[in-house]
């Protein structure tokens, strides 16, 4: 059994020039929920490494994150380009080439992928859509992750912002 922790990067400023998504930044509303989100998510889970998008806004929501769950920060993180992808296929193939025994992989990435990712695992609509800043926690039923495929798995709990006090 893996568990899959999905996380959808914070909430980000529009005002980027166009064609340069990659390089759009957090806004004051991104800025405040990565942080209390990091504090949320340290109650329920150990901190452990996060391979994340190479976009900017991906990599501001990480350092809000380790901002609020100190813990987090102190552990080593990948930025990854090929995780700065809208598709899901492109995130399926990565956690099926990924080369870690890990038990749990942690992913901090885009939407449409990551919702429909979570939807394709538990091979049925479970998510409408990932908000900006919410988590997912996927139990797999496989061994390795290059078993990772459509219809293995259960989406086990998930934490958003609004949800928080």
């Amino acid at each position: 059994m893996k568990t899959l922790h999905l996380m959808r990067h914070a909430k980000s400023r529009w005002s980027a020039a166009p064609g340069d998504d990659h390089e759009r930044d957090l806004n004051a509303r991104g800025r405040r929920d990565a942080p209390r989100m990091g504090r949320a998510l340290a109650l329920s889970m150990p901190a452990q490494a996060v391979h994340c998008s190479s976009a900017r806004r991906a990599r501001e929501t990480l350092e809000g994150l380790c901002a609020g769950w100190p813990a987090l920060g102190a552990q080593p993180h990948v930025i990854d380009p090929a995780l700065y992808t809208f598709d899901s296929g492109a995130v399926l193939a990565w956690l099926q080439a990924v080369r870690i025994d890990d038990e749990a992989l942690f992913v901090l990435g885009h939407n449409p992928a990551l919702t429909e990712l979570c939807n394709r695992l538990v091979g049925r609509p479970a998510l409408d859509n990932l908000p900006t800043a919410g988590y997912l926690r996927v139990a797999i039923d496989i061994d390795s992750w290059s078993d990772c495929a459509e219809g293995l798995a259960t989406l086990r709990s998930w934490q958003f912002p609004r949800d928080l006090p």
